[in-house]
């Protein structure tokens, strides 16, 4: 299983966005070192998180990093142009030597639609349709396309290419099971969002996705799904508490304010880092065992921690992000590696 980070490069602690830029560097360049799978950045469009270009970030990534493949978390493609985009990641590509992917997403935030100038009413339609070419232009370096809301493509030639044949582009989704079968239909591998709740209750969602995968005809190899949750690796788990939990729970009701969620505090806090919660917070046997959990309901094959936090100490989270991957990336490695050699072939 791979195993990885993502940052949404926040705003929170007061840091200049330049001394934040350089703070992004180094965790990835830490998870690069550690031999850690992917390193994802999100695209948001507010004064509250760093990153509006996650390509443009994963470039100067790709410069500093020898292996790590670098992937968006997420592309808000419904608010973007397709050809911009592949254009953006097959320099990425470029420059890392065959390591790019796009994460491409709806957006849980809105802002960047009428920045672009884009109607909110269009806004399943708009992913849909702009995935459609996203994927055109992935395969053929001339295109032709029309769609509603887009202007159409009479043999236009797309350059530069990636190094991979093929651009990875996976699904992000947050639990919508449109998204869902969206990409098992399309045969794209699947990412889930876990931001609250227990983890099992988006069993269905991968079952569902799968079964859709299944029904369109396409080799399970192609149908990966990735877990997404949020992430903090302590020496012990009270101190992964001391430096975690007030700056998450304070991001948490920031956002929540806008959306008209209740207020969380230290009892929501506890339920969520429970066994059976969304946040793989603790000491490094607590967070391989959530993970390994995980992967019996799953069996994914990617797990990605969102571990830079709200305001959470950068010196923290680089702690945090080796511990990870010294402590808790070879337990779950290891197991996943024995489970899988010990699987009865289906059939």
């Amino acid at each position: 299983m791979d195993l990885g980070l993502a940052t949404f490069a926040d705003l929170a602690s007061g840091v200049s966005p330049q001394q934040r830029m350089q703070e992004l560097i180094e965790e990835a360049e830490l998870a690069d070192q550690l031999r850690l799978d992917v390193f994802a950045i999100g695209e948001h469009h507010r004064e509250d998180f760093l990153i509006s270009s996650p390509a443009v970030a994963l470039a100067a990534v790709a410069m500093r990093t020898k292996d790590i493949r670098l992937s968006s978390a997420v592309t808000v493609l419904s608010s973007d142009d397709p050809v911009r985009v592949f254009q953006q990641f097959a320099e990425v590509d470029l420059l890392s030597g065959g390591r790019a992917e796009i994460m491409a997403g709806r957006g849980s935030f809105i802002e960047s639609f009428p920045l672009f100038g884009y109607d909110l009413d269009d806004y399943d339609d708009l992913y849909a349709e702009k995935l459609d070419l996203l994927l055109r232009l992935r395969d053929s370096t001339h295109v032709t396309w029309s769609g509603r809301l887009r202007a159409p493509l009479q043999d236009a030639g797309v350059w530069p290419r990636p190094v991979q044949e093929r651009l990875p582009v996976w699904v992000a989704v947050g639990g919508s099971p449109q998204s869902v079968v969206r990409a098992g239909t399309l045969g794209l591998p699947l990412t889930i969002a876990i931001i609250g709740g227990q983890y099992e209750r988006f069993a269905p969602l991968v079952e569902l996705y799968r079964g859709a995968a299944r029904a369109a005809g396409h080799d399970p190899a192609q149908t990966r799904v990735a877990i997404n949750t949020h992430a903090f690796v302590g020496e012990t788990s009270a101190q992964a508490d001391a430096a975690f939990a007030a700056p998450y729970l304070a991001m948490m009701n920031r956002i929540g304010r806008e959306r008209g969620w209740p207020p969380s505090g230290r009892a929501e806090y506890e339920a969520l880092r429970s066994p059976r919660g969304a946040l793989a917070v603790g000491a490094a046997e607590q967070v391989a065992e959530k993970i390994l959990h995980e992967h019996e309901v799953f069996g994914h094959d990617r797990y990605i921690g969102q571990m830079s936090v709200g305001a959470v100490a950068h010196r923290d989270v680089l702690r945090s992000i080796e511990r990870f991957g010294t402590e808790v990336a070879p337990v779950v490695r290891a197991e996943v590696a024995r489970r899988e050699a010990g699987a009865v072939p289906a059939g």
